[in-house]
């Protein structure tokens, strides 16, 4: 025991210290703690010899619940929502056409059955959120217009699709026909939505009328509830994933919430030792000297769904909206693959079936690969296609509002056509509910007073209630 307690805690100060280092070059989260289980694994320096599918999918599992429920408490709705259509559908019909490509030029390409082909393709066919995300941040790029929450709710929905498309084709794997598929799918959606809106509500009513004397109490009566949703979904029959991200949504968007700044604080402590426990833990896991076996399967799996099958869905699913080209291929490029879909591939490896390949490494490899080559040109391939906002900050895509609970905080850029331009702050016509924290101008930062002139060329930091249809 106290060796495991050393070597824990040596891989929890191993893997912050060097992602301090490693991402400001733009090394995705992912990369750095999978990296150090590796390193840290079988065929790793340190040699720890781990194969136990059944630990690591359950303790994943726990992981993934914590994830995404933070996913979904994060997301500011009042910005997403403008977004909501185009990624519910990129998410589930998206989806759908990336998982059904990929799984016929699986079967094909590999000489597999048709069936162990779509396994493949659902497994692969969700986005990860988190190495999007941790990249703009450490280029402090924001995208143009709402290309930040399309790609956050898609990424953050469309795990629980890829999950019910995974266990679909296991049970046709095992067997089940059509006549177990349709219930099995009905269940999953109705109950996943019903025990997450439910439960999250009741909630609501819970805390608002019986208050707790001890404010630490609140966090964990909260991560009891994300669990419960989970738990409660999956024994009733219905997808847990998409249980806990919708009551991680509702909960987040309530004003009845009380301490919402702790409760953010606390989610985004435990999420992030959640990840670094997953990220190790798939390390941990893998054997790279089993690489050589389906390093060339895995690598055109990757670039099928690079260059074919996510352009393919991405400019199906968004035919109907008024989304450019250049957003569209964009789109298509940030289609990285995750952890969830390594997780899934766990989850096919330890239901039965019988496979005539690893998918656990080939999924790996694909999730290597997806995070390597397309991470690293992302902050690249947005400035080419020029969808870098320059005027904004990266932090004020939607969910990243975690530190600024009740107030949104945004720069406001001032030209020479503005109302404000050469008029003291005092005699500005601006809102009482509006405060501007500080002023930059030509690089130097201005603390305001009532006397201070605004010029042309200010940027403006300002915050206060309702700032999305502001005009100055």
């Amino acid at each position: 025991m106290i060796k495991l307690m050393i070597i824990s805690s040596l891989v929890l100060l191993i893997s912050i210290t060097s992602s301090k280092v490693l991402y400001k070059f733009g090394v995705p989260i992912l990369l750095i703690f999978i990296g150090l289980g590796m390193i840290f694994g079988s065929d790793g320096i340190v040699g720890i010899y781990f194969s136990d599918y059944e630990l690591t999918k359950e303790i994943s599992s726990i992981a993934l619940v914590i994830i995404m429920f933070y996913g979904g408490f994060g997301t500011n709705w009042s910005m997403a929502k403008p977004s909501a259509l185009p990624s519910i559908l990129m998410s589930t019909l998206g989806v759908i056409i990336t998982a059904t490509l990929t799984g016929f030029f699986s079967h094909i390409v590999l000489k597999i059955t048709l069936l162990e082909g779509l396994l493949i393709g659902a497994v692969v066919a969700s986005t990860d959120a988190a190495s999007v995300f941790a990249i703009l941040r450490s280029q402090k790029l924001n995208l143009k217009g709402s290309l930040a929450p399309l790609l956050e709710v898609e990424s953050g929905s469309n795990d629980p699709v890829a999950y019910m498309a995974t266990l679909s084709i296991l049970l046709l794997m095992d067997n089940n026909g059509l006549s177990t598929l349709f219930p099995m799918v009905i269940k999953q959606v109705v109950f996943g939505l019903l025990v997450g809106s439910l439960l999250a509500k009741c909630t609501i009513f819970f805390i608002k009328n019986l208050k707790f004397e001890i404010k630490g109490f609140y966090p964990i009566f909260i991560l009891a509830i994300a669990i419960l949703s989970y738990s409660l979904s999956e024994y009733l029959g219905g997808n847990g994933y998409l249980s806990v991200y919708m009551s991680g949504i509702i909960l987040g968007n309530s004003n009845q919430l009380p301490y919402k700044k702790i409760l953010f604080q606390f989610f985004d402590c435990i999420s992030w030792i959640m990840q670094i426990v997953l990220f190790f833990m798939l390390g941990l896991l893998s054997f790279p000297s089993k690489f050589i076996n389906i390093i060339s399967i895995s690598v055109s799996i990757s670039i099928f769904m690079i260059l074919v099958a996510r352009p393919v869905a991405t400019f199906i699913t968004l035919y109907p909206f008024k989304y450019s080209i250049k957003e569209k291929l964009f789109i298509s490029w940030v289609g990285l693959r995750g952890a969830a879909s390594i997780v899934f591939a766990i989850y096919a490896t330890t239901y039965g079936v019988n496979m005539t390949y690893d998918i656990f490494h080939i999924v790996f490899f694909v999730a290597l690969f997806s995070v390597s080559i397309q991470g690293t040109l992302l902050p690249k391939f947005a400035k080419k296609l020029d969808l870098v906002d320059n005027n904004t900050l990266v932090l004020k895509t939607f969910n990243d509002y975690a530190s600024d609970i009740d107030r949104q905080l945004i720069e406001v850029n001032i030209t020479s056509d503005s109302k404000l331009v050469n008029k003291s702050i005092e005699d500005a016509d601006i809102s009482e509910d509006i405060l501007i924290l500080m002023i930059k101008r030509r690089g130097k930062t201005i603390v305001p007073k009532g006397v201070t002139i605004i010029e042309d060329g200010d940027v403006l930091v300002i915050t206060g209630d309702n700032l999305d249809h502001i005009s100055f």
